[in-house]
């Protein structure tokens, strides 16, 4: 009976692990009313290293009093620039101006302002840009939300009358230029945008010039600030590629002399654009717009150096290192799918050659040398994600040359790694290496998420600060290399208990991990939990062996959808501006928008599917898988029946790496991370099986052969068993914890047809007058599909050589050589042919 709850008990542990970690949620602070006015001062192209007490000692002024963060200015055009940004800031959500315009070019555009009066103005071309923004961006923004969530707003310069026009395209209260005293006009309205000019630009001196004008203007409007008002300064867009990080500064009562950050980042010190709408509404005590904002208020948060140069240098060093980062992300993972794919290609012919065959005419054996290369070759493959992500401990964008440096730190660590696996206790046994490199990236990335996801922010195997997609916790890649260490190290510890033992083993390392991807402390990535509880269960379920049933199949999948709506439950009741992706989208269902989320998803699946280097990894790393490793040559079907552990880690790896793309919009990125990662250990291991896919049974030490006249009665313990007469190498370690053979084909001498018996003493059958019995030397297959696991405790490996692949104790069929009881007389029979 308790056989039989176990699947179910284990898979209600998983589930209520993963709806605790998502269910738990930080304090933010909700953010109250803290002004009367708020004004929002914007400068396109305005960056942190333009700011400083010599060019603009305004704004440094109110850095000091106020908080301060970077700005991420994404938009729904990349870049973005200010007629977007303008645009976005105004809408609360992604939005871009209408018209062809190119990609990854930032062209003047003209804005059409009529002033039909001298009070306000209007936009002719609003509500074509609305329709726009409606019905042919996946993002559904409405331009104006903000204007349109207050009375009355001001709107002083060209980008702030884009961001200030409401849907229909009015302006409340508008002024081409600013005014020498603003006052009136910024105390007419609780809401005022100010347009304070551009900086662009790459000649220092020119961008000192134009920092000087914007200090200026936003010197005058500081003097005619409103009281108790709310003043920000933020770069809102870029001015030409490639993108860059912003400021932003927030000066006013409770935003004193700390850091900016906000719900949508979850990181101290970053804002996005979309923030802005929010936390001006926050201020004022206005209610939000019944369709949400993407972004959400932000708020202070203690932690700012009390020197305003170190606080400042932090983002723009932030800024450079994601600029470093984008440029250096695409070359390493085009070399890593390049190298990769040559890898995979040398280690075709190795697989062919690796078992050796009986008979003259077997193709000679590799050397032993090259395959110990090619074997130390898998190892840094797999470790070359995990030691680019260390890499980004060194700041090696701060000099000249930054992707050199790069190249430099990150061969330095994947040596120092791969020699750590080399002479780590165990190499030589069949699992050693798999299980070493496994826990390494494992440690490696769960270490960099319990310490805040330092390494993966503006990371290059991390995420940019620049996309505006993620800011804290697990990225993409990160979740693929993690959720394949955390299985690959479940199935490699499993392996090492008794069978009834491993699906426990399995749920709590599988567990664990679940906690550390989906808790908002920690990786904050639901979408990566559901996910990984999918892969634990399906891990879990044929840890023991057997096949990947139909039941077992429902069981994952049951685990899965539990989770999700476990957590779905509990996150649609939070208040609307605390919910997260999966609250939001089922309102979004509710109110009859959720058809523009699964747009999104779907050409966020289509764009990352056909522009990743990742996506090549993932399939050619599947083909390795399906057209080699798992032909009756490739060696992984010989693995998975000797360590049925190791089979339910990669299939669950597998289940959990497609549902975690499909799901989160990142096609095959998530797989190929964790192909990366998976197949080079695949490879090697399954190499080592068909090594030793020949060798054959040892004599007891200190026992006679079968051929003397001490032999036991017929019925003792078979051949490798407790009591054995013959051993291989295997079984020279521990006896009494044996494990019980695993599931599989019972009699299979030799899954290639070699290996048949032959008798002890050369080809001589001993037949005993006493009992008239036939004992022969079995030389078996040590190593068929559903043969014997070594000892409990280890995983198959008893000893020095790879191993895991000693004769089949229990094999009906398979005579067993014995060591016969020793009469009074010696037998002087004489062998048979």
């Amino acid at each position: 009976m308790l056989r039989r709850l176990t699947p179910v008990l284990l898979t209600l542990l998983v589930v209520v692990l993963g709806v605790t970690a998502l269910a738990a949620r930080p304090e933010t602070g909700a953010p109250r009313r803290t002004a009367d006015f708020v004004v929002l001062a914007g400068v396109a192209g305005l960056r942190w290293d333009d700011v400083d007490p010599q060019t603009t000692p305004t704004l440094w002024r109110m850095a000091e009093q106020g908080s301060i963060g970077s700005l991420s200015t994404r938009s729904a055009h990349r870049p973005t620039c200010p007629v977007d940004g303008w645009l976005t800031l105004g809408a609360g959500s992604y939005a871009a101006w209408n018209g062809s315009r190119q990609q990854d070019a930032c062209p003047s555009v003209g804005v059409t302002i009529e002033q039909p009066d001298r009070i306000g103005a209007n936009l002719p071309d609003q509500e074509s840009v609305v329709q726009h923004n409606q019905e042919r961006l996946p993002w559904g923004a409405v331009p104006g939300s903000l204007s349109e969530s207050v009375r009355c707003s001001v709107a002083i310069g060209p980008g702030a009358a884009v961001a200030a026009a409401r849907p229909f395209g009015r302006v409340d209260r508008y002024a081409p230029k600013l005014p020498d005293d603003p006052a009136d006009l910024l105390g007419s309205c609780v809401l005022s945008i100010v347009d304070l000019g551009t900086v662009a630009g790459d000649d220092p001196a020119a961008r000192k010039a134009e920092a000087r004008r914007v200090d200026a203007a936003l010197a005058t409007v500081l003097a005619a600030r409103p009281p108790r008002s709310l003043v920000m300064v933020a770069g809102v867009s870029d001015t030409e590629t490639p993108s860059r990080l912003h400021v932003a500064v927030a000066d006013g009562p409770g935003w004193e002399g700390g850091l900016l950050t906000s719900a949508s980042t979850g990181r101290e010190g970053y804002l996005q654009l979309v923030d802005l709408a929010p936390t001006a509404l926050a201020a004022l005590g206005r209610p939000m717009p019944e369709r949400l904002f993407l972004g959400r208020p932000a708020i202070r948060v203690d932690g700012r150096p009390d020197d305003l140069a170190a606080a400042i240098a932090a983002p723009a060093d932030a800024d450079r290192e994601a600029g470093a980062q984008r440029t250096v992300a695409g070359w390493f993972f085009a070399l890593l799918a390049l190298a990769q794919v040559a890898l995979f290609v040398i280690v075709l012919p190795l697989l062919r050659r690796a078992r050796r065959l009986a008979g003259p005419h077997s193709p000679p054996p590799v050397s032993r040398r090259v395959v110990a290369t090619v074997e130390l070759l898998l190892i840094a493959a797999a470790l070359a994600v995990p030691a680019a992500l260390l890499a980004d401990a060194v700041p090696w964008w701060r000099v000249d040359h930054a992707g050199w440096w790069f190249a430099l730190v990150t061969a330095a660590l994947v040596v120092a790694a791969t020699a750590l696996v080399r002479f780590a206790p165990g190499h030589d046994r069949t699992l050693g290496p798999l299980g070493a490199v496994a826990g390494l990236a494992t440690l490696v990335v769960g270490a960099d998420v319990l310490s805040g996801a330092r390494l993966q922010l503006n990371g290059v195997v991390g995420y940019s600060a620049l996309e505006g997609g993620r800011f804290s916790g697990l990225g993409t890649v990160g979740l693929g290399v993690f959720l394949a260490g955390a299985l690959l190290s479940a199935g490699w510890l499993a392996q090492r208990f008794r069978r009834a033992w491993r699906p426990m083993v399995v749920v709590t390392v599988g567990g664990t991990a679940v906690v550390v991807v989906g808790s908002p402390y920690l990786g904050s990535d639901p979408i990566g939990a559901v996910a990984l509880t999918a892969g634990v269960a399906v891990a879990a379920a044929i840890s023991t062996g057997g096949w990947l049933t139909v039941s077992r199949l429902v069981w994952a999948a049951m685990a899965g959808l539990a989770l999700t709506i476990g957590y779905a439950v509990v996150d649609v009741r939070r208040p609307a501006e605390e919910r997260g992706s999966l609250g939001r989208f089922l309102a979004a269902l509710g109110d009859g928008t959720g058809g523009l989320t699964v747009h999104r998803a779907g050409t966020a699946n289509f764009e990352t599917l056909v522009n990743s280097p990742l996506s090549v990894l993932a399939v050619v790393g599947a083909l390795l898988v399906w057209f080699a490793l798992l032909q009756p040559w490739g060696g992984l079907m010989r693995l998975f029946g000797i360590y049925p552990a190791i089979r339910a880690a990669m299939a669950g790896t597998a289940v959990a790496a497609a549902i975690g793309g499909l799901l989160g919009g990142s096609a095959l990125d998530v797989a190929g991370a964790a192909g990366a990662l998976v197949v080079p250990m695949a490879a090697l291991a399954s190499l080592r099986v068909l090594d030793h896919s020949t060798d054959r049974t040892q004599p007891g030490a200190g026992r006679q052969r079968g051929d003397g006249p001490s032999g036991p009665p017929a019925g003792d313990a078979p051949d490798g068993g407790p009591g054995g007469g013959a051993t291989t190498t295997a079984d020279e370690g521990s006896r009494a914890d044996r494990a019980e053979p695993d599931g599989g084909r019972t009699g299979d001498v030799d899954a290639a047809g070699g290996g048949a018996p032959a008798a002890v003493e050369g080809t001589s059958g001993d037949r005993s007058p006493a009992t008239g019995d036939t004992r022969t030397d079995t030389k078996t297959d040590t190593d068929a599909v559903g043969g014997s696991e070594g000892g409990e405790g280890g995983d198959g490996d008893g000893g020095a050589r790879p191993a895991g692949e000693r004769a089949g104790a229990d094999r009906p069929g398979v005579p067993a050589a014995r060591t016969p009881e020793t009469p009074a007389t010696p037998s002087t029979e004489v062998a048979t042919g």
